[in-house]
C-alpha cells in the first residue's frame, strides 16, 4: 500500500516507521518545508522526532499533492487546524484511499471530534477509520512493544487498517465504537493535565489513583451520552491510553499540569512548547458537551478554572476533594 501521512509530528513519523516497517512505502505531508527537508535529506525528523533514524522508505513532501496516489490516507493534524487541512486535501485525495484519523482532541466551537471534521470537509470520500490507544511516540520508535485500536462502522475498513499496522511490535485491535474511541482519546489529556498537577504538588500515589479513576468515571458518563460504549472506555483508548498519559513525563499534557503545579501561567507553558497539548482547548469543548448532554464533569471543570480562570492548582484539588459525599 501507499501510505500518506497529513501531520509530520513525533506520532505521524512514529506511524511513518510502523507502515516502513511492513514494507509500505510512505510519504510524510510536513507544512514546514525545513522538516520535509530533514527527512528528505538526512532520514529524520530533526525537529519533532531528533535521534531517530528514519528508513529510505519514507519520504517527505511539503506539497498536499502527494495524496493523489494515496492508497492509504492518515491525519495526524492537531484538531484545532484539522478542518483547514483537511480542506486543502479535498481536491487532492484519491477518492478510493481509506482515510484514517489519528488525532485526539475536540474542536473549539463546534465540538466536532476529528473524523467528523474529516468527513465534513472530505465529502467526497467515504467513512474514516479512528486509530487511538497508549502510544508515546519516542517508545514505539525505539522498538518497544505497544498496542493502539483501531474503529470504523464498517468492520472491513478496520481490518484493512489492522492489518497494514499489525507487527509482532506493535498490536493492533478493532473495534465499532468510533464516538467511544475518539472521545476517550480527547477527554483523557484534560485528566492528564489534572494527573500533572498531582505529581507537581506532590500529592502521592493515592491521589493519582483517585484521578484517574475518577478521571475515567467522567470521561465514561459523558462518552455514554455522546453514544458511546461503556466497555470501549475499559479499554485500549480509554483507561489504557489515560494510564499512560496520566503517568508518563513523555505526556505533553502531563508535562503542562505539572508546569501549572509549578506556578507557571498557561501562556507561558505553551510559549515554550513545539507541539500542540492538545488537552488545553479540548478542556473548553469537554465543559460546553458538559452542559449540552447535562453530564457533570468535575475534574475538567477545575481543570478549566486553572488554565483559564486563574485559579491556584492546589485550590482547584480543594475544591474537588470538599465535594458533596456521594455514592462510587
Amino acid at each position: 500500500m501507499k501510505i500518506s501521512i497529513v501531520g509530520a509530528g513525533a506520532w505521524g513519523t512514529t506511524l511513518a516507521l510502523l507502515f516502513a516497517e511492513n514494507k509500505h512505502p510512505v510519504t510524510i505531508w510536513a507544512r514546514e518545508a525545513e522538516v520535509a527537508g530533514s527527512i528528505n535529506e538526512f532520514h529524520e525528523n530533526k525537529m519533532y522526532l531528533p535521534g531517530f533514524q528514519l528508513p529510505a522508505i519514507i519520504e517527505a513532501s511539503s506539497c498536499l499533492t502527494c495524496l493523489k496516489e494515496a492508497d492509504l490516507a492518515l491525519f495526524v493534524v492537531p484538531t484545532q487546524y484539522l478542518r483547514g487541512v483537511a480542506r486543502e486535501a479535498k481536491e487532492l485525495i484519491n477518492r478510493k484511499a481509506l482515510i484514517v484519523s489519528a488525532g485526539k482532541g475536540i474542536e473549539e466551537g463546534t465540538r466536532r471530534l476529528p473524523a467528523e471534521i474529516i468527513k465534513e470537509e472530505l465529502n467526497c470520500c467515504g467513512e474514516a477509520c479512528v486509530l487511538s490507544g497508549p502510544n508515546l511516540s519516542k517508545e514505539i520508535a525505539r522498538g518497544l512493544p505497544a498496542a493502539a485500536v483501531v474503529a470504523a462502522a464498517d468492520r472491513d475498513l478496520a481490518l484493512a487498517v489492522q492489518k497494514s499496522l499489525l507487527s509482532g511490535r506493535f498490536r493492533v485491535y478493532t473495534n465499532d465504537d468510533v464516538i467511544g474511541v475518539q472521545l476517550g482519546g480527547a477527554l483523557k489529556n484534560v485528566i492528564a493535565i489534572a494527573s500533572g498537577i498531582v505529581d507537581g504538588l506532590q500529592l502521592g500515589n493515592n491521589a493519582k489513583a483517585a484521578m484517574l479513576i475518577r478521571g475515567i468515571a467522567e470521561i465514561t458518563r459523558l462518552g455514554i451520552a455522546m453514544g458511546g460504549k461503556r466497555e470501549t472506555f475499559a479499554g485500549l483508548s480509554g483507561m489504557g491510553d489515560l494510564i499512560t498519559t496520566c503517568s508518563s513525563q513523555l505526556s505533553r499534557n502531563h508535562q503542562v499540569g505539572t508546569s501549572l503545579a509549578e506556578g507557571k501561567s498557561i501562556k507561558e507553558i505553551m510559549a515554550g512548547k513545539k507541539e500542540v497539548a492538545e488537552g488545553v482547548p479540548t478542556t473548553i469543548a469537554a465543559l460546553e458537551l458538559s452542559r449540552e448532554y447535562k453530564v457533570e464533569l468535575p475534574i475538567a471543570r477545575q481543570v478549566h478554572n486553572v488554565l483559564y480562570q486563574g485559579k491556584k492548582p492546589y485550590e482547584a484539588i480543594t475544591e474537588l476533594m470538599s465535594r458533596d459525599a456521594t455514592s462510587e
